[in-house]
């Protein structure tokens, strides 16, 4: 397989398309992730009504530029039906060129090896929680999975994918189920008064952070043509994620509103650290990290996709048209990339700080700066004036926001 900058293939994506249901799994599994769990704790510092209309304001802000990209795509394919545009670097590169393709495919890896860092932190942190610190660190948990995520990242297709995204659904929706019945127990039957839940906060500072969590919440962009691309019927998709992500908004905030009402003031980063130590807390843990284990390789696609682009490409230069080098290669770099997270997130200090900071920047860039960038500069004067102006603002309010989260973390905000 030949890499071609105007079109490159998509490494995790097979000849064989995904159904409706299967569609649906991927979509909840790249969209939810650890970023749920902070949740709460962005409600204790915006305040519960400024949290839920934020999280109601970045899913429905994401799902619109989601579909951004889709018409985009729709538009070059019909205006040059012979080249493909299979992903978020190739689109970047219709657009804007090489330098086009280049930041696009720069901002999403680091933005796709933060949230992969994030996973592997929390189910290091959740695990060394389990065993209450009488097992070993959190870094050899980390490490431990080393294996594990490098045999998932060797599956062929997002089909194949499937099952594994399934189960992980299942997982989230178990552990998240149990988090609520606790915060519903505690918020009846715990002793911190309920007129103590602040509905907008007073710290400047800390809306921001909780709009962070909120953007980090809806994590996977990068895999927005990879999903529709994937799937049979594609006329389907955005009715499809349109009905995913109101879904998944509701849920996110009675999640946050469940677990912020019972814990109040004492809410901390991660919910899941004020249940009570016992079974329920642990299946809650132990449930995640297996979801979240097996989300992990679905996170890793957008990088792989661009790491091995570039291989292809270099083999294209040397004449080098050995299949079975080819998948050497691939296997290689793909056991590369999970080392070298694995690395990275042994160094993480705090999971909701960072959290935050890659929602505020990096994912703020992705899920909104190139998506309005790139439909103004396809569509132009043919859009209507209020597409312009709403693209304009979605801009705008993307880089403010990645500009403003950034002086945040960098001086350190109070929450």
């Amino acid at each position: 397989m030949e890499y071609d900058p105007k079109s490159s293939e998509t490494p995790l994506l097979s000849s064989k398309k995904t159904s409706k249901l299967q569609t649906l799994g991927n979509i909840i599994v790249t969209v939810v992730g650890t970023g749920v769990l902070g949740l709460p704790f962005a409600f204790r510092v915006a305040g519960w009504v400024a949290g839920s209309l934020g999280v109601a304001i970045v899913g429905i802000s994401t799902y619109y530029c989601m579909l951004l990209l889709v018409k985009c795509r729709d538009k070059l394919a019909i205006e040059e039906p012979l080249v493909e545009t299979r992903s978020y670097g190739d689109l970047g590169y219709r657009c804007f060129g090489t330098s086009g393709r280049y930041l696009t495919e720069v901002v999403l890896v680091i933005a796709e090896c933060a949230g992969s860092v994030a996973y592997l932190v929390f189910i290091g942190q959740n695990l060394d929680s389990v065993f209450q610190r009488n097992g070993p660190s959190i870094t050899t948990y980390i490490f431990m999975l080393v294996p594990v995520e490098i045999g998932l990242s060797w599956i062929g297709s997002l089909s194949s994918l499937a099952p594994f995204s399934i189960f992980a659904d299942v997982c989230n929706i178990l552990a998240m189920g149990i988090v609520v019945k606790e915060d519903v127990r505690q918020t009846f039957e715990g002793e911190l008064p309920f007129g103590d839940r602040t509905a907008i906060t007073s710290n400047i500072g800390g809306l921001p952070f909780a709009a962070g969590m909120a953007v980090f919440c809806f994590e996977g962009f990068g895999m927005t043509l990879a999903l529709e691309n994937s799937m049979q019927d594609k006329s389907k998709f955005p009715k499809l994620l349109a009905q995913t992500f109101s879904g998944i908004t509701l849920v996110y905030i009675l999640f946050g509103l469940c677990g912020y009402m019972a814990f109040g003031e004492e809410t901390k980063d991660i919910v899941n650290l004020n249940l009570p130590r016992n079974w329920s807390s642990l299946t809650v843990q132990v449930g995640l990290c297996l979801g979240l284990m097996f989300t992990f390789p679905i996170m890793l696609h957008p990088i792989n996709e661009i790491v091995e682009g570039k291989l292809k490409l270099i083999h294209r230069n040397n004449n080098n048209d050995s299949t079975e080098l080819g998948k050497i290669t691939i296997y290689t770099s793909r056991a590369i990339v999970v080392v070298v997270l694995a690395v990275i997130a042994s160094f993480v200090p705090e999971f909701g700080v960072f959290a935050s900071f890659t929602g505020s920047t990096l994912c703020a860039l992705l899920s909104f700066v190139l998506p309005a960038t790139f439909h103004l500069k396809l569509f132009g004067s043919s859009l209507r004036i209020w597409q312009i102006v709403l693209d304009f603002i979605v801009l705008i309010s993307g880089v403010f926001f990645a500009v403003y989260g950034t002086y945040n973390t960098i001086v350190g905000v109070e929450v």
